[in-house]
C-alpha cells in the first residue's frame, strides 16, 4: 500500500515542501530511501525501525520504498524521522491517514519512539503558512517556536504513540498558542550599562550615533582605554527588535540550531563576537549545506571584532560586499543561497603592534615601517565603510579614581528611539529602516548643504583624501545627528562633528 506524508526542507533559510511517499510492496523484507538523502536521513530507517518495535507497533516484514519528492534537492538531517515513521504506519493502515494531506510532519525518532527537537522549524512554519498548509506537528520543543507563525495549528508531542493517537482522534488534542507580540513586550534587557563606563565622553557620544542611524564603528586606542568595555555597551542602548525583526532573527537562529534553550523568540538584539582566528566561510556562512556564518546571526544586531587587524586580510575582505549590500549569497554547484546580513560592524583595535602610538605615557616602540605594514591589513575600501572611526585615549589618573558617573543606557537609549522614530517618518514611503542604509538619492534629498557647509566639507575631503563613499558617510552620520538634535535641515555643525569621525582613516 503506499502513504504519502507531507515535510520540508531547509534551503538556505528558506523551506521547500517535500513529499515523504512511502510503498509498501512483496519481495525481500528491509527498507530503501530514495531522493537525494544525505548520511542523516538515510541513517533515519534503522531509527524508525527500531522506534516503531519498541513503541509498540507492527513494522512490516516486507519491502518498504521511501521517496522523498522532489528528487532532485538533496535531503539532510533527522527532521525525516517523524514523517517516514507516520508513512509506514499510513502504508500499514495503523493509523487514521485522512489527516495527513493538512499538516507537515517534522521531527526526529529515539529509538524508544520519543521526539528530540530539530532545526529551522521556525522557517518551514512560515513557508507552510504561505502554502496555505493546515498546521505542523512537531515535537514538544518545537511546539513555541512553530507557533509564533500565526494562522497556523502547531501541535507538540513527547511520543510516536502521541502523534497516532492525534491522528486517530484528532479532537482530543489541542493546538500550541503563542502570542508573539506579547512575548516580545515582556522582554526584559540584561546587558551592560553605560553608567559603570568612566570618562570617555567622545566615545560614548560616537555609541549613540552609532545607536541611533546604525553606522558601523571601530574605536581605536592603547590597550586598557576601554574599547572592548564601550563596544559590549552598545546592543544596551539600541532600540527594542520589532516584532517583524525578532521573527526574522528568530529564523535565522532557528536554522543555525541556535534557539533550543531560548524560548519562541529572540527578544534581543543579537551580538557575535568572533575570536580573529575566524575564517572566511565561519564569517559569511558556507558548508557543502550553506548555512549562516556570524554576520548572518548578528542580523538587526551587532557583528563585534576584537582586535580588527590581528583577523586575516582575506578574511576582512569579505565583509566588504556584505556591508554594502545587507545580504551575502552563497553559491554552489547545485544551488545558489541568501542569507541576509543587515548588521552594524564594530570594530577595535590599537594603533600600532606594541600598542602605545601617540600614548601620552607609555612610549611606542614600533619603527614607521612597522606601523605602516600593521596598518595595510586594514583595506581603503574597507576603512570607507566604517562610518565612525574613534580614537579612544587613555584615562586620566583622577578619572581611573573616581566613581563612575556616566549617563544610564536607558535614557541614551530613550534619544536614540526618538532619533530613529524622526527617521522613520522620513522614510514612511521607503523600505529603509536606518540612516546608514541611505543611498545616493535619498542623501540627494534628505542632506542638502548651505554654500558655507559644503566648503567646510570639500576643504575635508581635500585635506583627508576622502573618497566618494567615505563622503557619503560623512554625510549619513551628519543626518543621524541632526535627528538626535531633532533638525530637520542638516546645519554646519552637524557635518563639522561628522567629519571629526574620519580622522583616523589611513592612521599609521
Amino acid at each position: 500500500m503506499l502513504a504519502r506524508v507531507w515535510s520540508a526542507a531547509l534551503v538556505g533559510i528558506d523551506a521547500v515542501k517535500v513529499g515523504v511517499e512511502v510503498d509498501v510492496a512483496g519481495g525481500l523484507p528491509g527498507i530503501v530511501v530514495v531522493g537525494l538523502p544525505d548520511a542523516a536521513v538515510q541513517e533515519s530507517k534503522e531509527r524508525v525501525k527500531a522506534a516503531l518495535k519498541n513503541a509498540g507497533y507492527a513494522f512490516p516484514m516486507r519491502k518498504v520504498v521511501v521517496n522523498l519528492a522532489p528528487a532532485d534537492l538533496r535531503k539532510e538531517g533527522p527532521s525525516f524521522d517523524l514523517p517516514i515513521s507516520v508513512g509506514v504506519l499510513a502504508a500499514t493502515e495503523q493509523v487514521d491517514g485522512r489527516l495527513l494531506d493538512d499538516y507537515l510532519f517534522l521531527g526526529e525518532v529515539s529509538l524508544d519512539g520519543s521526539l528530540r527537537s530539530v532545526t529551522g522549524v521556525l522557517a518551514i512554519a512560515a513557508t507552510a503558512k504561505q502554502l496555505g498548509i493546515k498546521g505542523l506537528v512537531v515535537p514538544i520543543d518545537n511546539a513555541r517556536e512553530a507557533a509564533v507563525v500565526q494562522g497556523l495549528d502547531v501541535y507538540g508531542f513527547k511520543h510516536l504513540s502521541e502523534v497516532t493517537d492525534f491522528l486517530n482522534q484528532p479532537d482530543r488534542h489541542l493546538p500550541v498558542r503563542v502570542d508573539g507580540l506579547k512575548e516580545l513586550s515582556k522582554a526584559v534587557f540584561q546587558g551592560l550599562n553605560l553608567k559603570d563606563v568612566k570618562g570617555q565622553a567622545h566615545a560614548r557620544r560616537a555609541l549613540e550615533i552609532a545607536a541611533a542611524g546604525g553606522h558601523n564603528l571601530i574605536f581605536v586606542g592603547p590597550p586598557g582605554s576601554g574599547k572592548t568595555m564601550l563596544a559590549r555597551r552598545l546592543p544596551g542602548i539600541l532600540p527594542p527588535l520589532t516584532f517583524d525583526e525578532a521573527l526574522e532573527v528568530t529564523q535565522i537562529h532557528s536554522v543555525a540550531g541556535l534557539l533550543r534553550d531560548r524560548g519562541a523568540l529572540v527578544s534581543d538584539r543579537p551580538f557575535r563576537s568572533p575570536h580573529h582566528s575566524a575564517s572566511g566561510p565561519s564569517l559569511v556562512g558556507g558548508g557543502s549545506f550553506p548555512r549562516p556564518g556570524e554576520i548572518s546571526l548578528a542580523h538587526r544586531g551587532i557583528l563585534f571584532l576584537d582586535e580588527l587587524t590581528e583577523f586575516k586580510r582575506d578574511v576582512l575582505e569579505f565583509l566588504r560586499q556584505p556591508l554594502e549590500d545587507g545580504c551575502v549569497t552563497i553559491s554552489r554547484t547545485r544551488q545558489s543561497v541568501t542569507f541576509p546580513a543587515q548588521f552594524t560592524l564594530v570594530a577595535s583595535t590599537n594603533p600600532c603592534p606594541c600598542g602605545y602610538f601617540g600614548d601620552t605615557v607609555q612610549p611606542c616602540t614600533c619603527s614607521p615601517r612597522n606601523r605602516e605594514h600593521y596598518w595595510a591589513k586594514l583595506s581603503g575600501p574597507l576603512m570607507d565603510r566604517i562610518d565612525l572611526q574613534v580614537a579612544v585615549n587613555r584615562l586620566k589618573p583622577e578619572e581611573m579614581i573616581q566613581q563612575p558617573k556616566g549617563e544610564e543606557s536607558e535614557s541614551v537609549r530613550a534619544r536614540v528611539q526618538l532619533a530613529r522614530e524622526r527617521a522613520g517618518v522620513r522614510f514612511a514611503d521607503e523600505t529603509l529602516r536606518c540612516n546608514a542604509e541611505m543611498q545616493s538619492r535619498h542623501l540627494r534629498q534628505w542632506c542638502q548643504l548651505d554654500e558655507a557647509t559644503s566648503k567646510l566639507l570639500e576643504g575635508a575631503i581635500r585635506k583627508l583624501g576622502l573618497s566618494a563613499r567615505a563622503t557619503d558617510r560623512i554625510l549619513k552620520v551628519a543626518r543621524t545627528i541632526a535627528d538626535l538634535t531633532g533638525d530637520d535641515v542638516l546645519q554646519t555643525q552637524h557635518v563639522a562633528e561628522a567629519i571629526q569621525y574620519r580622522t583616523i582613516d589611513r592612521m599609521q
